[in-house]
């Protein structure tokens, strides 16, 4: 199976599939068909088990693979080691989406057929699935687990995934392959901002612009796994996941078949390659957002639960006026909310605080032209509710006790046909009273004992699979409605939750310096469309840190831009600073949003630049940026990759701000000030003198193509 730059070979002729090859394109095959089938087979050191080889997708020790199996389960003690056999293979291709290939499996004595999916789409994105299926007339089979894997050569010598915690999501970790498993498990019951989000494993010292690098992101939105392994025998090294399943969660009754999540896949030379193959894949799809990403105002930040509609009228009216395009009204809205320790489950309207209900605040914002949002937690109950004294054994527990609690609330079993009934009908309702534009969806704590009262059994799966459900009934019954996914800030990114919201809410922490690391690692997953990104109060609320509007806005303009901030309190000169930076955005959003990200290989960390490039590589937006002090005196020049070598571009700095650029007598780059033309070539090879920015300052400039053609 082949794209421009990927190629994968594949042994289908077994019962599970084995890839030979994933990495570069490789021509002209198909005079090597007997070399190639030469790779599926290993020598055997004196230790090793005959046959054994490369490991499959699904790897079982049945084919001598001694790591992590692909698939554990059992029925009733029995059949806890597979040997599937060829049954079928199907293979369909198309200019559009790219290879399909179906491998079928069957193990008549444990009466299970495995159904393998691999899909190289257009994109360059490989993705796989398998689908465990219970053939027994009478017995069910238990499955404790399904991991996908996929081999990386001897050449991927290195691990970068993430780490994170809440306000502090996905910040890098790297280190040697070594011998043995780095297994990144996830037991929140979401997807967690400690989340792996992507692993990569490649050659060493892999950058943005250099190595090869093989990368996975496991699509779950509940438990899951991202894990990388390295065995003696044969050399071998995989990546992969798939989902963790709790004791008892899934057990086929005959005829019953459980599905893995979709394990996405990109190679590429250098990091950058590795998400635009991620953002292709997410800009093809049916359900992507293309409609122009608005300016968003939310009020958590200006107003918290202080909810007054003079007061909140007026800050529609401010953020109007520079420039917002939807105003979403926070938590602290329905019965009884008037701090996080109550209401949670009882979606009607505070009539206290909301005597004559939302609509005058709705028809305010439409009459500044704004679309209204609204934010819910449809997943979670607060003790102090009506739904929950009403409603006891909605909750998920254990059985006969309550788990501890989170942030004074706990987690509505929506696997309950009534319980998930209500939810959707109570916000059914307040969406359709009031046209509702935008859902902010927020899950703000982790699924600690997650059961059934009624049955004993743990549910994280079900309830995964009934939050998608839910999902997916509101977009049916209000196709008009987006939703963003939020969970503790960023603690719900996955591609199997986008399937079905139109942006994430990165990290609750809109310090523009912790938001420039934020940011820059979720888009090694996400194009900056689905990436919210707001600016923030002088003083930032989480950290406490004081940055400038200039600092805060070149941050959030690499997203999808909005306000987090009560802007009623900004000065005239801020407000006119504020809806300059955002008619600008208005401007660019149209690249930003469609082009490719890049990033400089700068050596020193304290100083950063990146960008994005237009498909046509007829523009481009960059900032320099200034983490921390550097060590050096200077700079000196920073190569800008990504655009056209044969093509001269016009430098265009950003001056909506005053910004001190320079530390010397000598003043800012000569760039900055003088009319300057360029080639790519050039700016690619040599680079472009940066300025000596502070600490914690950003430099925004466009480059625009001037002419086009071979230079000399």
């Amino acid at each position: 199976m082949h794209t421009d730059a990927v190629t994968v070979i594949v042994e289908a002729l077994r019962g599970v599939p084995r890839v030979l090859h994933w990495g570069a394109r490789v021509d002209a095959l198909g005079d090597e068909a007997d070399y190639l089938r030469t790779l599926a087979s290993a020598q055997r050191g004196a230790d090793a088990l005959r046959g054994s080889g490369p490991p499959a997708v699904l790897p079982e020790q049945s084919a001598g693979w001694v790591g992590t199996p692909g698939l554990e389960g059992h029925r009733d003690g029995q059949h806890f080691s597979t040997l599937f056999e060829a049954v079928d293979h199907t293979l369909s291709l198309s200019a559009e989406s790219g290879a399909r290939l179906t491998v079928v499996g069957r193990d008549s004595t444990a009466q299970l057929r495995l159904d393998t999916v691999l899909e190289l789409t257009a994109s360059g994105i490989l993705r796989a699935r398998a689908t465990v299926t219970n053939e027994s007339e009478a017995a069910p089979y238990t499955v404790d687990t399904v991991r996908v894997t996929l081999p990386v050569p001897v050449e991927a010598d290195e691990i970068l995934d993430f780490v994170g915690r809440h306000l502090r999501e996905r910040t890098p970790q790297r280190h040697p392959f070594v011998v043995g498993t780095h297994n990144r498990e996830g037991r929140r019951g979401r997807t967690g901002s400690d989340a792996a989000t992507v692993l990569a494993a490649g050659s060493a010292g892999f950058d943005f612009g250099s190595g090869e690098v093989w990368a996975v992101h496991t699509a779950w939105s509940g438990n899951h796994v991202t894990f990388a392994e390295r065995g003696l025998s044969n050399n071998s090294r995989v990546i992969g996941g798939g989902e963790v399943l709790l004791p008892g969660e899934v057990i086929l009754a005959p005829g019953e078949h459980y599905d893995s999540p979709w394990v996405y896949a990109a190679y590429g030379r250098g990091l950058d390659e590795i998400a635009a193959s991620f953002h292709r894949y997410l800009r093809s799809r049916a359900s992507h957002p293309t409609s122009t990403r608005p300016v968003v105002l939310n009020t958590w930040e200006a107003v918290y639960f202080r909810h007054d509609l003079d007061e909140l009228i007026e800050l529609a009216r401010v953020g109007a006026a520079v420039g917002v395009e939807r105003f979403v009204l926070d938590d602290g809205w329905f019965t009884g909310r008037r701090d996080d320790t109550r209401g949670l489950g009882d979606w009607q309207i505070d009539t206290e605080v909301w005597p004559d209900g939302l609509g005058p605040l709705v028809s305010a914002v439409r009459s500044l032209g704004m679309q209204f949002g609204l934010w819910f937690e449809p997943e979670m109950l607060n003790a102090d509710s009506t739904m929950a004294r009403e409603h006891p054994d909605w909750i998920l527990a254990p059985g006969d006790r309550l788990p501890i609690s989170g942030r004074n609330q706990h987690v509505l079993n929506l696997t309950r046909p009534d319980a998930f009934a209500s939810v959707l009908e109570s916000m059914s309702a307040i969406i359709d009273e009031h046209s509702i534009d935008y859902i902010k969806w927020d899950h703000n704590r982790d699924l600690a004992e997650p059961g059934d009262q009624h049955t004993g059994r743990a549910a994280v799966h079900e309830q995964t699979v009934a939050v998608y459900a839910l999902m997916d009934e509101l977009k049916r019954r209000f196709p008009q409605v987006e939703i963003e996914s939020c969970s503790s800030g960023g603690g719900r990114v996955d591609f199997e939750v986008l399937e079905r919201t139109d942006r994430v809410w990165a990290s609750d922490c809109i310090d523009p310096l912790e938001r420039q690391l934020i940011q820059r690692w979720t888009g090694l997953l996400l194009p900056a469309e689905l990436v919210g990104s707001h600016v923030g109060a002088p003083t930032a609320h989480t950290t406490r840190r004081t940055h400038s509007l200039a600092f805060r806005c070149a941050t959030a303009l690499f997203g999808h831009m909005g306000i987090e901030w009560d802007v009623r309190m900004a000065s005239e000169e801020e407000r006119e600073e504020l809806a300059a930076w955002i008619s600008l955005y208005k401007d660019v959003r149209h690249l930003v949003h469609t082009g490719t990200a890049v990033h400089a290989d700068y050596p020193d960390a304290a100083y950063w630049a990146h960008g994005v490039v237009a498909p046509d590589q007829g523009e481009a937006l960059f900032s320099f940026v200034a983490m921390e002090t550097m060590v050096a005196t200077q700079p000196g020049r920073i190569r800008l990759p990504g655009l056209d070598p044969d093509s001269t571009y016009r430098i265009e700095p950003v001056r909506l701000s005053e910004v001190a650029l320079t530390r010397t007598a000598d003043g800012p780059p000569s760039w900055w000030s003088t009319p300057t033309t360029v080639s790519g070539a050039t700016l690619a090879a040599i680079g472009l003198q940066a300025p000596m920015l502070y600490p914690e300052q950003a430099l925004v400039f466009r480059l625009v193509r001037v002419t086009a053609g071979t230079l000399t």
